[in-house]
């Protein structure tokens, strides 16, 4: 199937169609300069409203093309003040107030005679997806919040529109592999030159609500609602694309929360992915607010609950399958899991967004083996709460949660996804929002995160045997050092 947003909305920002009447933005980060703009340079402004923050983004374009398909710089990138635009359901008009802030900034960039010209458009993602299926009428409220706030500004305001998660996937790959030239070239001679279609690099992005999987499969695609076709620089691509909504990091610890809840016989919920020493009192009201939280709170919480971690990797890796229906992939081939098709991966892909930021804290991102991967992180998890304290100061807000999304990151790539040991090497970890912007389309900004994808089982993340019995050695900084144990790896 094809891309789904609205072709008027990327004509404007590209100011042309593609043949096919399909409009893709194709964006590589620059920084901003204060230049001498030719006469026929263009701008667009977007707003990626993902489901923790919203970033603003400033394009500028020549009339120069190829093959009808823009090549389009960015020049300024602004991420709003406050949470993602889902969080002021109770107060719509903040919503609109949270984007003042960046909006000046891009119109104090583009010069005064183009802004009337220049468009302005709004796409929001997993956050206002989820928000829709809890309360239409306030993912409503917000949106026209937004419009009215936006539709003041002097810019040619286009709209704000909810994407749907493939879209998000498809545009994540469109970025990754233009940024790594693999999709078209300028050479010294002035000609535009396009790699091999065997180059390009598959796509994994995980946000705050979902998380999402593209790439060029080795064979036909069977199901075809996972098919997105798009042509650019006169190459027809098509692409395996999955999005998981509530598979993002932060509706996964939610979920995670919630099912050791439902377990538990009391108030005291005993943590086995938080660390050791860790304690915490929560109200379980916002817990259960979620769409991505399908059971009731226990009749008996009438209060507080309290949260002891354990530090038992284990039974964390336990409770964290518990997240995934990997049963009805069984008996079916390409299959990942919660029954959706996935072709076996393929070839070299890169995980951005909140896979980096996790791995970059554990200092995973040098390309380690499998077998150092898993043996760093489960030593990180046993480390005692006050331990990971000392070591990593300033950290506190996101401190509990690297263990358990470590080990969910492990559990969907390897069972989820099929990555083996033979594949892990494919994967690299780069912090893709320094120098890529989502564009339209996309989930993520300059600093946070964004999808996803499958593949069949049989070669996933093991119960790690043989994992370290001894203490782990001392931190030596905010980030972990690389693993000095016996490594333990899947079979």
């Amino acid at each position: 199937m094809g891309l789904t947003w609205k072709p008027r909305v990327l004509t404007a920002l590209l100011g042309a169609a593609v043949a096919s009447g399909l409009t893709t933005l194709i964006l590589i980060l620059v920084e901003a300069t204060d230049v001498l703009l030719p006469t026929d340079t263009k701008f667009g402004i977007v707003f990626d409203a993902g489901s923790s923050h919203t970033s603003l983004f400033v394009y500028r374009w020549p009339a120069d093309k190829e093959n009808d398909t823009g090549v389009v710089s960015q020049a300024l990138v602004c991420r709003a003040k406050g949470p993602g635009i889902s969080s002021y359901a109770s107060n719509p008009a903040q919503a609109g107030e949270s984007l003042q802030g960046c909006l000046e900034e891009a119109l104090a960039l583009i010069p005064e005679a183009q802004q009337r010209k220049t468009p302005l458009f709004l796409g929001a993602t997993a956050g206002m997806r989820l928000l829709g299926q809890k309360n239409s009428s306030q993912a409503r409220d917000i949106f026209e919040a937004v419009t009215q706030a936006l539709g003041k500004s002097p810019l040619d305001f286009w709209g704000a529109e909810l994407l749907a998660g493939q879209d998000e996937g498809a545009l994540g790959w469109i970025t990754i592999n233009y940024v790594l030239g693999m999709l078209v070239k300028y050479s010294f001679s002035g000609e535009w030159t396009q790699p091999l279609e065997g180059t390009l690099v598959g796509a994994l992005d995980m946000g705050g609500a979902s998380t999402q999987i593209t790439f060029v499969p080795g064979g036909p695609i069977l199901d075809k609602s996972t098919q997105t076709t798009f042509r650019l620089y006169g190459s027809e691509h098509r692409v395996y694309t999955h999005s998981y909504l509530c598979f993002g990091r932060d509706q996964m610890l939610s979920r995670l929360l919630a099912q050791l809840v439902q377990s538990s016989s009391g108030p005291l919920v005993r943590h086995p992915c938080y660390h050791s020493g860790y304690w915490a009192t929560l109200s379980p009201a916002a817990l259960y607010e979620s769409p991505c939280v399908h059971t009731a709170a226990p009749p008996e919480l009438a209060g507080n609950l309290t949260v002891e971690g354990t530090g038992n990797p284990g039974a964390c890796i336990a409770a964290i399958r518990g997240l995934f229906n990997f049963s009805s992939c069984q008996g079916r081939g390409h299959c990942a899991f919660n029954g959706v098709y996935q072709p076996p991966v393929r070839g070299q892909f890169y995980a951005f967004s909140n896979f980096y930021y996790t791995f970059h804290f554990l200092n995973l991102t040098s390309k380690q083996p499998l077998a150092t991967v898993n043996a760093t992180i489960w030593e990180f998890c046993q480390r005692p709460w006050k331990q990971v304290e000392a070591s990593s100061p300033g950290q506190d807000r996101w401190l509990r949660d690297y263990c358990p999304s470590g080990l969910y990151i492990l559990t969907l790539l390897l069972e989820g996804y099929g990555f083996s040991e033979e594949t892990w090497p494919g994967i690299e970890f780069r912090k893709q929002d320094e120098r890529v912007a989502r564009g339209s389309l996309g989930q993520h900004g300059p600093t946070c995160d964004s999808e996803k994808r499958m593949e069949p089982r049989g070669r996933g993340l093991k119960d790690h045997p043989g994992h370290p019995q001894t203490a782990p050695p001392e931190p030596q900084r905010a980030t972990l050092p690389g693993a000095s144990s016996p490594p333990r790896h899947a079979a």
